[in-house]
């Protein structure tokens, strides 16, 4: 059980930096988060570890967070900051893989010892980067619009857990499956490849549920502060 320890552990401590960065630097604090997530994420789902009995790609949580982030933007300041934060990310996430694919196109000198992971961890990102690229506009983008429909469909403070809860769960199916598909398919075996599927969706499932509380708390503190600029 040590690397559910370890998950739940990230888990929170995913949640918690959202909510300092929203603390601390308000609406510019989720847009910072928004490439930390995805970069910190691409990197992460190179690695494959047990979970709960399945071999899962970590990465999971600090993607899924992404959404914690674009929601709350969405619900405080409109889908139209929500589509700025996602177009922060998808530059952010473009740019770190040029950097990174020049920076192992370098000769190493020789006492370089770091150049043969660099190769194993970004010469493999393109594939995972491009998988990333088009899963993360897609879902993200239905996220925005799934919100904003359930927002409308279903209004106030009470029932911010049930578009918080919707528009993320179809969204990460979205993710899940096209990301997999992108960046996996062909490269494990096929019984490998249904269980990061499975594992991919199931873990991000229970983010999105986990995140509502954290939801609750950014929505109080937004209000707050427009009492007391009021």
């Amino acid at each position: 059980m040590l690397n559910e320890m370890w998950w739940v552990l990230m888990l929170v401590l995913n949640f918690v930096a959202i909510l300092f960065a929203y603390r601390v630097w308000g609406k510019l604090g989720l847009f910072i988060w928004i490439p930390i997530s995805v970069i910190v994420a691409n990197i992460q789902v190179t690695k494959n570890v047990n979970l709960f009995g399945l071999e899962a790609t970590l990465g999971n949580i600090v993607y899924s967070t992404s959404f914690l982030a674009t929601d709350i933007l969405s619900e405080m300041y409109g889908p139209k900051e929500s589509k700025k934060a996602v177009t922060i990310g998808f530059f952010s996430v473009i740019v770190m893989t040029i950097m990174m694919q020049l920076a192992i196109q370098f000769n190493p000198a020789p006492s370089d010892f770091v150049q043969e992971s660099m190769e194993t961890i970004f010469g493999f990102m393109p594939r995972i980067a491009f998988g990333s690229i088009i899963a993360y506009v897609i879902s993200n983008f239905h996220d925005i619009w799934a919100f904003e429909l359930w927002k409308k469909l279903k209004p106030g403070k009470k029932t911010l857990w049930m578009r918080n809860c919707f528009s993320t769960m179809v969204s990460q199916l979205l993710d899940s499956l096209i990301f997999t598909f992108i960046a996996f398919f062909g490269v494990y075996e096929m019984s490998v490849w249904w269980q990061i599927v499975l594992t991919t969706y199931l873990l991000k499932f229970i983010v999105a549920v986990c995140d509502t509380p954290f939801m609750y708390i950014a929505r109080k503190w937004f209000d707050n502060n427009k009492i007391c600029e009021g």
